[in-house]
């Protein structure tokens, strides 16, 4: 037998997601999950009226979670099938139940069933951690809304916005997706009690063609795991596309972590804003100054890896043929639970991130003012222009010497003295060229803007999940 260094172990969960989500896709989990739908359809069929003693249902109640996998593993190896391998562990278990374990249900009564019980609870994780996210962003910016820095569109210097307009966005882009999950949270459908090919024909034959019976069993099953919705219609499992909306869902949040941890990559680049840096980080192996953005590159990898994963879902609904064919299981075994993970990962790093956030306010205002001057240009020839100039002269003479400051700064690596220039011109002698170079008097209604974003989208989240968004997290490595 080969030891834990000897096999491969999933990075996802060895060095990124949480143990809260990794066991929420652990054997235990899944398999005792399983045996909490063969309770709960045993019990809705007694009440309805089927010979199901009390002894039996006891009996499998003291045994949801003692699960012998090893004995489990033998049966799927003797029968390839590993429901009724779970099965006859779970009747060895409880023997006084094992003949009525399973009455009437197909295998994806327990498979479907309880994936979509986990992929829900693990959606009321991901909308607990990106809440609080969005917390921690929230205070950033209103923290920062009134600091001026320099915007950029294409990459390219542009008018200024402020530090905390910037994050903002940021968090704004986090809020529609978390809008997105709790939305599915509060539609995802229980597949429900629908037989062999979903006609629920095995049913009906247990309760001597009674409908009503059938129907209130699916339910009451449906009901005792919280689900308010019940797949309508379905072949033997419940609608692929189901899965292919929660991983887009997902997807969704990675983008918007992908595109927060590029920005905040470009922005360390400038030395304007750094993510945390551990007192005994190593940056670099070689070089050793650096420090590098680590975990936002984390975030951006991850990101890329769960995007990425939203084609096989579409396929898998797309290949579905009839009622259903089986080349779905081995993808969903694998593309549902690391969607997850790695998203978990993307929220536990996303928070240390943002919760640790540095910025440099004299690198800020140093790139802002070496800019500014530009800027400031169409404030200078309206000023120049009230003062009695002619708007096309003086709009002439700061086109020339705009660019003569340019060449200084791109040619020579000098300052840019546009400013001085237009001072020796003799043009501008009645215009304050000092009082046009406040950033705050380019910044517009950012700081309103942030208020307004705080009071209408953070606030209403802050209230929700006040329980969880006082988390802290700590990188695995």
């Amino acid at each position: 037998m080969a030891n834990k260094n000897s096999v491969y172990v999933s990075p996802l969960v060895e060095r990124n997601a949480s143990e809260e989500m990794s066991v929420l896709f652990g054997p235990q989990k899944k398999f005792g999950t399983w045996r909490r739908l063969w309770l709960a359809l045993a019990q809705a069929q007694r009440k309805l009226g089927l010979n199901i003693t009390d002894a039996q249902i006891n009996e499998m109640q003291k045994h949801l979670d003692d699960i012998d996998f090893k004995k489990a593993k033998k049966y799927e190896t003797k029968f390839r099938h590993d429901v009724m391998a779970h099965v006859h562990t779970f009747g060895d278990a409880a023997p006084k139940a094992a003949g009525i374990i399973h009455l009437g249900a197909t295998s994806c009564y327990v498979g479907d069933n309880a994936d979509l019980i986990i992929m829900k609870e693990a959606l009321e994780i991901v909308a607990a951690k990106l809440a609080c996210v969005i917390n921690l962003l929230g205070k950033f910016a209103k923290k920062h809304k009134a600091l001026p820095t320099l915007g950029f569109t294409h990459y390219q210097p542009a008018q200024i916005t402020t530090v905390g307009k910037r994050a903002s966005l940021w968090c704004y882009e986090l809020a529609i997706d978390l809008a997105e999950i709790e939305h599915k949270i509060e539609t995802i459908p229980f597949r429900g009690v629908k037989g062999t090919t979903g006609t629920q024909a095995s049913f009906l034959a247990l309760f001597n063609g009674s409908h009503s019976k059938v129907k209130r069993l699916n339910n009451m099953i449906a009901k005792s795991f919280g689900f308010k919705n019940c797949c309508v219609v379905t072949g033997q499992t419940y609608q692929r596309k189901i899965d292919a909306l929660v991983v887009n869902a997902l997807s969704g949040i990675a983008q918007s972590a992908h595109k927060m941890c590029n920005d905040i990559r470009l922005l360390a680049n400038l030395k304007e804003m750094e993510e945390p840096f551990g007192k005994s980080q190593i940056g670099s192996s070689a070089m050793a100054y650096k420090r590098n953005p680590m975990r936002s590159e984390r975030v951006t990898a991850l990101s890329r890896f769960v995007m990425s994963l939203t084609s096989s879902p579409q396929m898998t609904a797309a290949e579905q043929w009839f009622e259903r064919t089986l080349d779905d299981s081995a993808n969903r075994r694998i593309v549902i639970p690391e969607t997850f993970l790695a998203i978990d990962g993307i929220l536990e790093i996303l928070t240390n991130i943002v919760d640790g956030l540095a910025i440099y306010p004299k690198v800020i205002e140093a790139r802002l003012n070496s800019e500014l001057p530009f800027m400031a240009t169409e404030d200078i020839l309206m000023a120049g222009v009230k003062a009695g100039g002619s708007r096309q002269e003086l709009h002439e003479v700061i086109r020339v010497l705009s660019h003569e400051a340019a060449a200084q700064v791109k040619l020579h690596g000098k300052k840019n003295d546009l400013i001085e220039r237009l001072e020796k011109s003799g043009k501008f002698n009645s215009v304050d060229l000092k009082a046009v170079l406040d950033p705050k008097m380019y910044i517009g209604r950012c700081p309103e803007q942030v208020d307004e974003f705080i009071e209408s989208v953070v606030s209403p989240i802050r209230k929700k999940y006040r329980k969880s968004i006082t988390r802290k997290v700590e990188l695995k490595v």
